[in-house]
């Protein structure tokens, strides 16, 4: 099977329908953010959890990495090999535009049903999750505009289905992006 990409903003779905999706076709399953936090290891950070990113600590090495666009091309350059092998699921920001294969979903859905759902993973309260959901989606959209000249989370051109996240449970947009596949092989697509 050539691979699925899942993308969307923070808090969108993404690892969670990624991992319904990993266990049901029996594949791997790699995130940008993986790389990424590699690389933050590497530079003395300590990331831990899906979370990590939402944290004081997350944030400050996100603003780290604006000031080195190696970071980013470094992730993606480990990401599109993985891709090109096929066999595997991807969470990723910028693969549906820098990526000529696999199948591409886009999780839609609304800033604030987002922030509720960041949260009650993160166990913080909405206040604090909202302001932090804006800082991210800012901050996402300034590195990959300046990195790619991409318009993420506006341009969805590149995206073979887009699914509104906001009141489906994980498990029916799993079941969504998998009546798409069989839909497509079917037609051999």
């Amino acid at each position: 099977m050539r691979a699925i990409i899942i993308s969307g903003m923070p808090a969108a779905g993404k690892t969670t329908v990624a991992k319904i999706l990993s266990k049901e076709l029996g594949l791997k399953m790699v995130g940008a953010g993986d790389f990424l936090k590699e690389m933050a290891k590497d530079r003395g950070y300590i990331p831990g959890g899906d979370d990590w990113w939402d944290t004081a600590e997350g944030i400050r090495f996100m603003r780290e990495r604006e000031t080195n666009p190696d970071f980013d091309k470094e992730v993606d350059a480990r990401l599109l090999k993985k891709l090109e092998q096929g066999n595997v699921i991807a969470t990723s920001y910028t693969a549906p535009w820098i990526s000529k294969s696999g199948f591409k979903v886009w999780l839609k859905a609304e800033s604030k049903s987002r922030a509720e759902r960041m949260a009650k993973r993160d166990n913080t309260g909405l206040k604090q999750t909202i302001k932090t959901t804006k800082i991210r989606d800012v901050e996402n959209y300034r590195i990959y505009k300046g990195l790619y000249n991409m318009e993420f989370g506006k341009d969805l051109s590149p995206f073979d289905l887009i699914v509104d996240t906001d009141g489906i449970a994980p498990e029916e947009v799993a079941r969504i992006i998998l009546n798409k596949l069989k839909e497509l092989k079917e037609l051999g697509a």
